[in-house]
């Protein structure tokens, strides 16, 4: 070893290796540190899997402590990074060898500011390289002022850039003006710059600045009228749906916005907070099976992201209970008792000095009682502390609040449920207004529902065998208000609504058979159960009552 080195530093003083030559490489990279200084503050270089070792070195003996390093897939690393730099004033080049539609609306959908894609020449790099250079440092103020929240100094810089002709970056200067007028809730204003921007030329950005003002000016009908043109076009579809659904939600229309966001979530499924969203709102809708696929897709896209987090593994487990809760196939709830138990085990693993331990209690307590091991399920539950005054996690508190009314402790649950809704309206940061809505929901529904999911089915299935027809009915009315997905209870209430009818002469509730009928005629329906909807369907005609006053409209077998 000290032959080599001897060797190496013999080298090195008579030149024979210049590239080790520390003297002129500190000349070199001074030059060439002095012609991008003038743009950036700081130099995010990515290279996984060695890619970024060599830059890594040299500015390692150089002493550089403005460029950060993204070599290894590490969630803190990067987060740690983000917060540390100025986004706007930082250049990000996207390079990558895949080419799949998911992906690039997904890195698209992030604006970075160019987007390559392997192979490439090092002429090309060079080029998109400088070209940011040149941007950044023409715009680095109104850069600046954006990055430290202050958009009425960057609304007056961009509108002095604007008055000087010529600008190159007049395009993106534009652009700029209407995010910041949109950001200062300057609505009329922005609707009036979108407008005249759109006279001049189509501008993608200008005509999604114009439907968002439309949003917040409550102008509804205009914005949809808008986002369905969009709707049609490649290139607008994505932002359309991602629109149509915040706006859906806004109208409280919720079967609707989970259809947009469900829609954009198969072109881009990356984006996690449009799966949140996702996720909330096929709760309010009572679709387990749907928030559960979505907390799946969060669980397997966020992992070695800034994203991945304890609550990620603890909700997609949380959301598969949830499911099982609702469905009547066993083979099914044993598939996902298993994925349950491994997410709890890559919690473990990918956190194993997180304090999850209480959740975790939970989430097996209500694991036991799928499995109809209630008292197990009671004793583990019994256990945990029944101090919630403050509330650390709202999904945590909100799963134990499940936990006690399965379980038959209701007044915890409904004690534990007064707990976070207050916790949720003193804090509005920690959930967003749907989710907020979902545990209103939940405790309205389980303080006027007694028992659990199944126990509720069996509960009216064994009435509805005795003949107790109008207990029956109350029965599967509550069950499907809790499981309005659910096709055997759905197939149940609806015979339940035409025997009671025909026994004891009373009005059939048209409205709950149309519900009834609506989800059995759009859904897969085994043999068993197709005969028993075809004698039901049989039995309508008998009464008078044909198909179309069943169906919903728009809808077809």
């Amino acid at each position: 070893m000290s032959d080599a080195y001897q060797i190496i530093k013999q080298n090195i003083v008579e030149k024979k290796y210049p590239f080790l030559d520390l003297e002129n490489l500190k000349k070199q990279h001074l030059k060439e540190k002095n012609n991008l200084d003038f743009a950036f503050k700081n130099y995010i270089i990515i290279g996984i899997g060695g890619s970024s070792q060599g830059s890594k070195a040299v500015s390692s003996i150089l002493r550089n402590d403005n460029i950060f390093y993204f070599d290894h897939l590490s969630s803190k690393q990067i987060e740690k990074t983000l917060v540390a730099v100025d986004l706007l004033s930082t250049g990000f080049i996207f390079i990558s060898a895949e080419t799949s539609g998911s992906l690039v609306h997904s890195v698209l959908e992030l604006q970075p500011d160019d987007f390559l894609v392997k192979p490439f020449t090092i002429h090309d790099l060079k080029t998109r390289i400088e070209r940011i250079l040149l941007r950044k440092n023409h715009l680095q103020a109104i850069y600046n002022f954006i990055d430290d929240g202050n958009d009425s100094k960057a609304l007056k810089a961009i509108n002095a850039a604007l008055d000087k002709k010529g600008n190159a970056y007049s395009a993106i200067l534009l652009r700029l003006k209407g995010d910041a007028l949109l950001r200062l809730k300057r609505v009329d204003t922005a609707k009036a710059f979108f407008k005249s921007v759109l006279d001049i030329q189509k501008f993608t950005w200008a005509k999604v600045g114009l439907v968002e003002a439309l949003i917040a000016n409550n102008e509804h009908i205009l914005a949809q009228r808008m986002l369905k043109t969009m709707l049609q076009r490649h290139e607008t579809r994505l932002v359309a749906l991602d629109l149509l659904g915040k706006l859906e939600i806004k109208l409280n229309q919720f079967e609707l916005a989970q259809d947009f966001l469900s829609q954009a979530v198969d072109i881009a499924p990356r984006n996690i907070e449009r799966q949140k969203s996702l996720s909330h709102v096929s709760l309010v809708n009572h679709d387990y099976e749907k928030n559960y696929l979505t907390q799946k897709d969060i669980a397997n896209f966020a992992k070695h992201s800034i994203h991945d987090h304890p609550d990620v593994y603890l909700n997609a487990a949380r959301a598969g209970i949830d499911f099982a809760l609702t469905t009547d196939q066993s083979d099914q709830i044993q598939r996902i008792s298993r994925q349950t138990n491994q997410y709890l085990t890559d919690l473990k693993s990918q956190f194993p000095n997180s304090h999850n331990q209480a959740q975790i209690d939970v989430l097996n307590a209500r694991l036991h009682y799928l499995k109809d091991e209630h008292q197990k399920a009671k004793k583990l539950i019994e256990q945990l502390d029944d101090d919630d005054s403050h509330i650390r996690s709202v999904d945590g508190a909100l799963d134990k609040a499940k936990a006690f009314h399965e379980l038959g402790f209701h007044h915890k649950a409904q004690s534990l449920f007064n707990q976070i809704i207050s916790h949720c309206e003193r804090h509005p940061t920690v959930s967003d207004a749907v989710y907020l809505r979902y545990i209103q929901q939940q405790q309205s529904e389980r303080r006027d529902i007694k028992m659990g999911p199944k126990e509720l089915n069996n509960h009216a299935v064994t009435q509805f065998n005795r003949g107790q027809l109008n207990t029956a009915l109350e029965a599967f009315t509550q069950a499907f208000r809790v499981m309005p997905r659910n096709t055997s209870i759905a197939l149940n209430l609806l015979q339940c609504l035409f025997d009671n009818s025909k026994q004891n002469g009373q009005t059939l509730n048209l409205m709950m058979a149309k519900k009834c009928y609506a989800l059995l005629n759009t859904t897969p329906l085994d043999n068993e159960q197709q005969q028993r909807f075809n004698k039901i369907v049989q039995q309508a005609t008998s009464m008078g009552l044909t198909l179309a006053n069943l169906e919903e409209p728009g809808k077809t077998k």
